[in-house]
This record gives C-alpha cells, sequence and structure tokens, in this order.
C-alpha cells in the first residue's frame, strides 16, 4: 500500500493545503479535481472580499512550498477577494505541485477494492478505488488514503424552511439565486426591484449591506429581509468584540443599514410555498400563511450541505443532526452555542471507521456554519501527520481560532433562554481595516 498514491478530492484551499502537507512529508499525493482550474468553486464568488487578511489565508506548508519556487506572499494585513485569493495563492501552489494535480476530474465514488460497505472479511487489507469520470470516460484509481476536500459549494440549502425546496421554488428559478450576486455584472437585476433575501449568515448580511448601497443609488429599490428565527437577536455577529476586525465590521455595517430604514425585516418567516402572480413578480408564503408579496428576486443565502452520495460505500461515523463527524459535532452544533469558535481539532476528531478515510475542510463541518480556512489548514496538517505515521504530530495542537466575540446557545430558532446569554463575552479585537465581504466557503 506504501506505493500507493493518497488521493485528495478537490483543489480549492483544504486540498491543496493536504498536497503540500504531504509533499513536504515525502508522500506520493495525486488531487482530483472536477474543474477547469485551481480554486474553481471560490473563482465562483470573484467579487466577493474575505473578512480573512492574508496572514490567516496561506498554509504554512505550502507557503514553504512556494517559497521555494520564489513565491513572495502578498501583504499579510491586506483583505483579499476571491480572485485575488485564486491568483495570488491558489493558482501558483497548483503549479509548483505540477503534475500532482490533474483538472477535469470528477470523483462519482469511492469504495474499498472488491467490497461494499456490508463485508467485514478482508477489509482493511484492501486498498481504497476511486472512481473518476472525465472527458474522455470513467476509470478506477486505487488509493493507500482518500482524503475528501471537495467542500459544499454546489449543494446550498433551498429556500424551503423544512430542508427541502419550498413548493414552487424550483419553478421559480430564473428569479431565485444562491449565491452572493455581482451587483457590478447584475445591476440591471435588482435596481428598482424588491428583493427578498433570505438568510442570516454573514453572506446574508453581505448582500444586505451591497443592496443597501444599492438602494440609496436607485430609487424604488426595497430589500425584504426574511430571518427563520425569531427574532434578529444575535444576526449582526460581536461587533467591536470580534476578533476578526472585518467580520464585526460587517455585522456593524448590516445593522446600520438595516436602522436606516432601507431593509424591512420579517422574523420566524420558514418559507413553504413560492407562487408566481401573472405580473410575474413572486409571493412567498410561510409555514404559518404569513405572506410576503411582489418580490421580484430572491437571494437564498441559508448555508451549504455536504454532497455524500458519492461515498454511499464507505462506512463514515456522522452526526445525525450535522453531518460531520461525530466527535467534531459538538463542537460546531449551532444548536449548543453560536460563538463560532471551535476548539482546535484534527485527526482524531475526524476519523471514521473506515482506515484511512477522512473529510476535511468545510465539508467536515456538514451542515454547521462559519468555517476558517486556518482551520482546514490544521485539519490537513493534522491528518497527513497521521497517514504519515507521525502520530505525535498528529495529536498536537498547532492552533488558536479567534472570537467572534457573540456567545451563547442561541441556536437556529432564537429560544428565549438562550438569548440571555447573548453579548460580547469572548474578548475585545485588536484594531484592524474595516472591510466587508464573506467567502461562503472558506474564510
Amino acid at each position: 500500500m506504501r506505493e500507493l498514491p493518497v488521493v485528495v478530492v478537490g483543489a480549492g484551499p483544504a486540498g491543496l493545503s493536504v498536497a503540500a502537507n504531504l509533499v513536504e512529508r515525502g508522500e506520493r499525493v495525486l488531487v482530483l479535481e472536477a474543474g477547469d482550474r485551481a480554486g474553481a468553486a471560490v473563482s465562483e464568488w470573484n467579487h466577493v472580499r474575505l473578512f480573512s487578511r492574508w496572514s490567516e489565508l496561506v498554509d504554512p506548508a505550502a507557503e514553504r512550498l512556494l517559497t521555494q519556487a520564489g513565491w513572495v506572499r502578498p501583504d499579510g494585513d491586506v483583505y483579499p477577494k476571491g480572485e485575488e485569493w485564486v491568483e495570488s495563492y491558489l493558482r501558483p501552489l497548483a503549479e509548483v505541485l505540477g503534475d500532482r494535480v490533474r483538472f477535469g476530474a470528477r470523483v462519482v465514488g469511492l469504495a474499498r477494492r472488491g467490497r461494499d460497505r456490508i463485508v467485514d472479511s478482508g477489509r482493511e487489507a484492501e486498498p481504497l478505488t476511486v472512481h473518476v469520470r472525465t472527458a474522455d470516460g470513467e476509470e478506477r484509481i486505487t488509493a493507500r488514503a482518500v482524503i475528501d476536500a471537495s467542500g459544499t459549494w454546489g449543494s446550498p440549502n433551498p429556500l424551503g424552511g423544512d430542508g427541502l425546496p419550498a413548493v414552487g421554488e424550483k419553478a421559480a428559478a430564473a428569479q431565485i439565486t444562491y449565491r452572493i450576486p455581482d451587483l457590478v455584472a447584475d445591476r440591471a437585476r435588482y435596481a428598482g426591484k424588491r428583493i427578498a433575501v433570505a438568510g442570516s449568515g454573514h453572506s446574508a448580511l453581505t448582500v444586505l449591506v451591497v443592496l443597501a448601497e444599492l438602494a440609496e443609488q436607485e430609487p424604488g429599490t426595497e430589500i425584504v429581509w426574511l430571518l427563520r428565527r425569531g427574532a434578529v437577536g444575535n444576526a449582526f455577529g460581536g461587533g467591536e468584540a470580534d476578533q476578526l476586525p472585518a467580520r464585526g465590521a460587517l455585522g456593524l455595517r448590516a445593522k446600520k443599514a438595516a436602522e436606516a430604514g432601507h431593509i424591512s425585516t420579517v422574523t420566524g418567516f420558514r418559507t413553504a410555498v413560492v407562487e408566481r402572480a401573472e405580473d410575474g413578480r413572486l409571493t412567498l408564503e410561510s409555514f404559518d400563511g404569513h405572506r410576503v408579496e411582489g418580490v421580484d428576486e430572491v437571494v437564498v443565502l441559508t448555508g451549504f450541505r455536504p454532497d455524500l452520495s458519492w461515498l454511499s460505500e464507505i462506512r463514515l461515523d456522522l452526526d445525525p443532526v450535522l453531518q460531520a463527524p461525530t466527535k467534531l459535532a459538538p463542537l460546531i452544533d449551532p444548536n449548543v452555542h453560536s460563538c463560532g469558535t471551535v476548539y482546535p481539532h484534527g485527526e482524531a476528531e475526524l476519523r471514521h471507521p473506515e482506515p484511512n478515510v477522512y473529510l476535511v475542510g468545510i465539508k467536515s463541518y456538514g451542515r454547521a456554519p462559519t468555517f476558517l480556512s486556518l482551520t482546514g489548514y490544521e485539519q490537513a496538517r493534522s491528518v497527513v501527520a497521521a497517514i504519515a505515521g507521525d502520530h505525535e504530530a498528529a495529536g498536537r495542537v498547532e492552533l488558536v481560532l479567534p472570537e467572534t466575540g457573540v456567545c451563547g446557545g442561541a441556536g437556529v430558532f432564537d429560544e428565549p433562554e438562550a438569548r440571555k446569554n447573548e453579548g460580547g463575552c469572548c474578548g475585545s479585537p485588536e484594531n484592524g481595516v474595516l472591510t466587508i465581504g464573506f467567502a461562503p466557503s472558506a474564510h
């Protein structure tokens, strides 16, 4: 098995971090990327500025590898946009990795060679087989280990408040987007329109800010913010108590935009039905019968979920609620806490019953929100150390995460008892540049 490669699925920030760590340890690695470039998912939100600085966006092993090739890291205090993250870091890293990265290779299945998931006999003695679809057809790649860093970008949560598409949601697809709009390229689509924004995370706050700015410039632009939770509560984040200054500033600007009268807020709204009127405008109806009418466009930013379909023959130990590894789930469950700070974790929390199979990066969080690239890089370091047999390094903690400045177990419904604990109890941040933006898959 030592002669077989470690296969990494996805050439995004987490996947390339894994590859860099493997190369540094002298391990064979093959990265399979469905897109045509490194950071293909990031490229789809090129216009969005991250709320992490360059100093928080470069994996240490990757930096060492790049530095050997003459690369110089951008100013650590600058907040890049998605396109800058790709062009100044992810693409150069993939180029240094060379033919270890294959593009246009979509992984469609993973199994133990000659064994489906119910067979025990001889299972651990067999390597893994990765089923790949390319422009030339299908192939199987035999692997010593597989690290899934494919992310969740391709699986956004629907508008429907029960986790399934609302009745009529698919029929109204032309007027619904599940991404942060680019108001340079798509300005005409939203200017002067009545826009419903569903969601309470950082993506939604970013959209509220940019749409409020559009409303100031374009008369007739209206924004309706649909919150599933029963109260606004701590949706604006920790503000000045956030240890990521730009993240705190985002919440403060969104709060200011809401207070300025550009945004009307509807709480406790869990969409059940989407109807199109004769004039082409939409009506959204909640499960309790409340209706929001005359909507031209809907921006749905209700999070993402992992695609586990191609892992169906692999024995995974996943939490039944979050679809995250069972040992990791209690640390990130939004029903339990809303701090956003996760205890540093690694291979031990990410291990599954199937030997040498790991989910890392944002996919490891299942349906939980708020993932930082720093977390993915620490996961990569620890998992690769374990695969290489360095269990002492795998068990070390080499990361301290920044607090959000929001504490308490508010959960997704904002229970009154939980809201008693809201507030900036997580310490104060250092001063920083006020920038707006959110990377939906890694930041």
